[in-house]
């Protein structure tokens, strides 16, 4: 058995898939703490409860269902991807209530997090499976599960993620609605997937379905942040025009200009790009909240003026 080469596999490839996502999220970095929590779940909680699932339906289908080869291929087919789906954005739905959780690109990272998780120990338990046959059929189901199995719950627990991301800030039909539409298109992918490869004859379809899967999340992921580049821009131009933030910050703040050094004082850089970013979507987000919400905003977006004026004054920017 090839534990040791086998964990490696499984884990590296995963931890750099979610090192890649991460670095997509430009504008408004979620928390470290939080996506590592959304990776080990998928790694944990998600596959404990996943394995019970399947084992309950898989025992009650076994009554119906008396061929062992028929049975099998069902619980592959149907039942894994509506159980491992579900107990992978069981903490998706958690993590919506964190404050943190508030746009489409948050979505994709902690899914996408999640989802490489439970790629990571699926692939663990696939690859010590196949650790006693040839080194070269070890090495097969290792390049095809790494680009191909956990790319796919990757994207599928994503495009949950981005449906739950648009419908925060929306009202209660949208919370309602997107969570479902974007739960069964995460259960279609990954049927789809478990479909095609268990045939013959449709597993290269398999593996076109997959890669035409991460271009779509791909566009999908750039669209997201291409409207967060507009938010900021749009939301800093009118703090521009208020005097808070000088005008020629503007298009800095919004583009890959802001990590490089001498624009402005460098002892403030990081933390004025990343207060400057928070205030543009506490903008965003007290356009669409009501209520006690609405006041929370309003204190927020207060904070962070007083903070970035405190912040500039200090470095003697004019």
């Amino acid at each position: 058995m090839l534990y040791f080469e086998s964990a490696l596999a499984a884990i590296l490839p995963m931890l750099i898939y979610l090192v890649i996502i991460r670095r997509y999220d430009r504008y408004d970095s979620e928390p470290t703490g939080i996506v590592l929590q959304n990776f080990l779940w998928g790694g944990l909680g998600a596959v404990f409860f996943a394995i019970i699932g399947s084992s309950l339906i898989y025992y009650m289908l076994s009554f119906f269902i008396p061929n062992q080869s028929q049975l099998e291929r069902t619980e592959v087919i149907l039942v894994a991807p509506f159980v491992e789906e579900i107990t992978k954005g069981l903490f998706l739905i958690i993590v919506f209530s964190n404050k943190k959780f508030d746009k489409v690109t948050d979505g994709i990272i902690y899914g996408g997090a999640i989802g490489l998780g439970f790629g990571m120990a699926e692939n663990f338990l696939y690859f010590i499976a196949y650790g006693s046959t040839t080194f070269s059929g070890w090495m097969t189901i290792v390049i095809i599960r790494t680009l191909f199995s956990g790319v796919m719950h990757c994207a599928a627990t994503a495009i949950f993620g981005a449906f739950l991301g648009y419908a925060k800030n929306k009202n209660i039909f949208y919370k309602i609605a997107f969570p479902a539409i974007g739960l069964s298109i995460a259960i279609s992918i990954h049927f789809a997937w478990n479909y095609s490869v268990s045939f013959e004859s449709t597993t290269l379809i398999g593996f076109i379905f997959v890669f035409f899967t991460v271009i779509i999340f791909i566009i999908v992921l750039s669209a997201a942040l291409f409207s967060e580049k507009r938010i900021v821009y749009r939301e800093l131009l009118e703090e521009a025009m208020n005097g808070l933030i000088p005008a020629g910050h503007i298009e800095i703040l919004n583009s890959s200009k802001r990590n490089k050094p001498g624009w402005v004082d460098e002892r403030i850089r990081k933390l004025y790009i990343k207060t400057s970013t928070t205030l543009a979507f506490k903008k965003m987000e007290l356009k669409s909240s009501t209520g006690s919400s609405r006041k929370f905003y309003e204190k927020d977006i207060e904070y962070y003026r007083s903070f970035i004026h405190n912040l500039l004054a200090q470095s003697q920017i004019k």
